[in-house]
């Protein structure tokens, strides 16, 4: 059986007003996971992922580069207990 993660991310840099939120559910949807992402008053963009670890660790990854034109300097990851929650990828407001 697939080892089931979930994990909360906070990615800074130049990370709002570069589609970085669309982007990542696009990227969501590709690996198979769920969740959401949101931009924070600080300028950073958080985001719960839930799914298979090797798909989660996927998203992680591509969190690291992002989208062009984004910059991105740090990924802080938290890695929390699955829960299962989520039928989906979305963008939160």
């Amino acid at each position: 059986m697939e080892e089931k993660a979930r994990a909360h991310l906070i990615v800074s840099g130049r990370v709002q007003g570069v589609s970085f939120r669309a982007e990542t559910q696009k990227a969501a949807t590709i690996f198979g996971v769920y969740g959401w992402v949101r931009n924070r008053r600080n300028g950073t963009v958080e985001a719960v992922v839930e799914g298979a670890k090797d798909d989660v660790i996927s998203l992680i990854n591509w969190c690291k580069t992002g989208p062009p034109p984004s910059r991105v300097d740090n990924v802080d990851v938290t890695w929390q207990d699955y829960q299962g929650e989520f039928g989906k990828f979305g963008v939160r407001y």
